[in-house]
């Protein structure tokens, strides 16, 4: 499998300082990062990691669910899923992601409305960004749509 690659270029402190994220191996951009906009409630225009790892497990998550699903025995419409990642304070310093709650919508047809939510807890543990972030509590909501 392939190795996939991300940079950042930063300068300056924590809080008086900005950088740049490029999506390397895509070439689809780079993004603007600071502290001060990731602590923020308004990004206003940059992005954070939380953000990025959101992305990032969504996307997985999605890819999950729809194996999970056509195993199941359903034909997948369409999937609408989100991540909220939360950072908030280290009770040991510093900083921490707080959780990660995973909202999923499914238009699939085949399968029941239990047989869904079963797939969306199994895509929930299976997809390898879960995997990889075994040390914050990920939730989720599944609803399949009529």
């Amino acid at each position: 499998m392939p190795t996939r690659t991300a940079r950042t270029a930063w300068t300056g402190t924590l809080d008086d300082g900005a950088g740049q994220v490029e999506l390397t191996s895509s070439q689809l951009g780079t993004h603007d990062v600071s502290f001060p906009r990731r602590a923020a409630d308004d990004a206003n225009g940059t992005t954070s990691p939380e953000e990025l790892l959101g992305a990032a497990h969504s996307a997985c998550y999605s890819m999950q669910l729809s194996a999970e699903l056509a195993a199941s025995g359903g034909t997948i419409e369409a999937l609408d899923v989100s991540a909220d990642v939360t950072l908030g304070a280290d009770p040991a310093g510093g900083f921490r992601l707080t959780g990660i709650h995973l909202t999923v919508t499914g238009e699939v047809s085949g399968i029941d409305s239990e047989t869904f939510l079963a797939a969306a807890q199994a895509a929930k543990e299976n997809c390898p960004v879960s995997k990889a972030l075994t040390g914050v509590e990920i939730t989720l909501d599944a609803v399949l749509e009529d």
